[in-house]
């Protein structure tokens, strides 16, 4: 997993093969190993300006030491750095300088029983839930925490992130060195930098230029448990997505989640997981926005009850994956259309509600192909008394999926193609794969968000997140959300009045 030392530091370029000498006093005796290849001498010291005429190249700070050692045919240092532990574990030859002679010596460091006389019996406080954990279990987390810094260490800045989120998204996007460049524009930024954009609040602008200047732009939206309250009302996001490759909801173009649910191999421990947080998610009826669930009766007793959710009109999700189904009014048509004698239950899409967003139909509209309006009941409690959900590329497909019900799809949302709903839109070619219920939680929710705690504010796995969501405590939501709630308030009372 590559842990220990400064793991998040920078990694600079260095030659193929070099010796890496870590001390001044090494570097005087570092010729007797280098047999004519380059020497580097990685200064932390502050003697650079000193010695550095006696190295090939140098580098001070804080640098990765795994990086540092990956393409090093030698290391030379003193008897108490701690580098040679590294060095032995990657098998790296090591000479140590005695401080008496000058000469160097092999280490003999026998790394594995090091590791194991400093771990075993040991226990350490887990950052998240304060009990005790093991050091494989510690070792374990540094590793999921190396993962998330790799991946970030060429992004070079943020386009279109709300001033309320970025506190909560940087720590996600970190790549180790330095904090992370959220951008008004794309003044700046060098050709050829990888940006992290939330394409949907970046100036339309911004993206060209970035796109003309060969920059590589970087997917970033919500996670799909996203937090207690609404984005709209600019409560940040406790996950978030991010795709190299394209946003997730569009089925024009391949996405990493799709990648991964085509050709994905999946260990039993990881499905196990899987079936574990999808089991906790439903019993503490949780979704992308809310916690809680209530017992609803059935309307119309046996007669087959199909819930259909509305959607913003003007989301990218539903202008991309919608394939022109664009309005709420026409999903309800077709919802009636495939289940004439049900009884169908609509639920307006809570931005909308929170007069926020677009996407609202007049109940007199609305009344002529659904039987009732549910506007205030949890998505949770109203999937699980339903019989079926039809969806445009709601995000409640995947949760009523989540809770074993039958989904249709209109539209082509990222679960549809993979032998898991029943598929009226038309779903790509490429999603040629059948998956189970385990296999979708165990990429949609385990392997292609990212999650931060909110306690800690350290990025974590998915079971935290889930556990935080679960808490009775509520938290002020502050100033701003206040004043976006209450300017929802006005804008409904204004529709109203006008329809």
């Amino acid at each position: 997993m590559k842990v220990g030392g400064t793991f998040w530091g920078a990694q600079p370029k260095l030659p193929s093969d070099f010796v890496l000498v870590r001390s001044a006093r090494s570097l005087m005796s570092a010729e007797q190993v280098s047999g004519g290849r380059k020497i580097v001498f990685w200064d932390q010291q502050g003697e650079g300006a000193e010695i550095a005429p006696g190295a090939d190249s140098m580098e001070s700070g804080d640098c990765d030491p795994w990086h540092m050692l990956s393409s090093a045919t030698a290391l030379v240092t003193e008897p108490e750095d701690e580098l040679r532990l590294v060095a032995a574990l990657l098998e790296v030859p090591c000479h140590i300088r005695d401080p008496g002679t000058g000469e160097l010596e092999l280490d003999r460091l026998d790394a594995a029983g090091w590791l194991t006389k400093e771990l075993s019996g040991k226990t350490f406080e887990n950052p998240f839930t304060g009990q005790s954990m093991t050091g494989t279990d510690l070792v374990r987390l540094c590793g999921f925490w190396r993962q998330l810094i790799d991946s970030n260490r060429e992004v070079g800045a943020g386009l279109g992130f709300a001033f309320w989120k970025q506190d909560h998204v940087a720590p996600l996007l970190w790549g180790g060195s330095g904090p992370v460049r959220f951008l008004r524009n794309a003044a700046g930024v060098e050709p050829g930098t990888l940006v992290a954009v939330w394409r949907a609040k970046a100036a339309p602008d911004a993206i060209e230029e970035l796109e003309r200047n060969g920059n590589k732009l970087i997917e970033v939206e919500d996670g799909f448990l996203r937090s207690r309250g609404l984005g709209a009302d600019c409560i940040p996001p406790l996950s978030i997505t991010v795709d190299r490759l394209g946003a997730y909801f569009d089925p024009a173009q391949s996405s990493e989640l799709e990648d991964l649910l085509q050709t994905g191999v999946f260990e039993p421990q990881l499905l196990a997981r899987a079936r574990e947080l999808r089991n906790r998610i439903v019993a503490a009826g949780l979704g992308k926005y809310e916690q809680g669930k209530v017992s609803v009766a059935r309307p119309a007793g046996d007669r087959r009850h199909v819930l259909v959710p509305g959607q913003v009109e003007d989301d990218r999700a539903v202008q991309t994956g919608g394939c022109g189904l664009a309005s709420n009014l026409e999903l309800l048509k077709r919802a009636r259309a495939h289940a004439p004698d049900a009884y169908i239950l609509y639920k307006p899409h809570p931005d909308v509600v929170a007069g926020h967003r677009r996407g609202a139909v007049p109940d007199r509209d609305c009344l002529q192909y659904a039987d009732e309006i549910v506007g205030e009941l949890s998505i949770g409690s109203l999937i699980d008394m339903v019989d079926e959900v039809h969806v445009n590329t709601s995000l409640a497909g995947f949760e009523a999926l989540l809770r074993g019900k039958r989904v249709t799809t209109f539209g082509v949302p990222f679960y549809a193609g993979w032998g898991l709903t029943r598929d009226v839109g038309p779903v790509p070619s490429r999603r040629s794969a059948t998956r189970t219920i385990d296999e979708l939680v165990a990429v949609a929710l385990l392997l292609y968000p990212r999650y931060l705690d909110p306690v800690t504010g350290l990025p974590c796995p998915a079971e935290v997140v889930v556990a935080r969501l679960c808490e009775d405590e509520e938290r002020d939501p502050g100033m701003l959300v206040g004043m976006r709630r209450l300017q929802g308030k006005l804008m409904r009372r204004l529709r109203s009045l006008v329809q």
